[in-house]
């Protein structure tokens, strides 16, 4: 997860746009082309500012491609039935590390509940 550097944000070059009532907004050409935004972005939340980045397709997961191929020929895969199921995997991913940040977070909410009691009942002096 990116976090926001305040000193980065005073020194950027800022341009103002307007919300239509759709919620839409217009991204200013310079910035457009600059990031070279085909069709999609994604939003994200940070230390209360959002934050607009063009949508690679290929990004986060290439790391994972080579995993991914190698569990497969593994697993016996090869020629046509290889690639489509490569697509197929790699296609999940998102939603797979979604639920893996999602269960992180329930994980350390359940975490910061006080266990002293629970763990060290049987030892703690009354």
């Amino acid at each position: 997860m990116m976090s926001i550097n305040r000193q980065e944000l005073i020194g950027a070059e800022w341009k103002r746009g307007r919300v239509s009532g759709k919620r839409q907004i217009t991204i200013p050409q310079k910035f457009f082309e600059q990031l070279q935004i085909k069709d999609e972005v994604e939003f994200s939340v940070q230390d209360n500012v959002i934050v607009i980045r063009p949508v690679r397709e290929q990004a986060g997961n290439d790391q994972f491609a080579d995993l991914i191929l190698a569990d497969l020929i593994k697993e016996g895969f090869a020629g046509e039935k290889l690639l489509a199921e490569f697509r197929k995997r790699q296609a999940a991913l998102p939603k797979a590390v979604q639920r893996i940040i999602a269960d992180s977070k329930q994980a350390a909410l359940d975490h910061k509940k006080d266990q002293t009691e629970e763990l060290f009942g049987d030892v703690m002096e009354d």
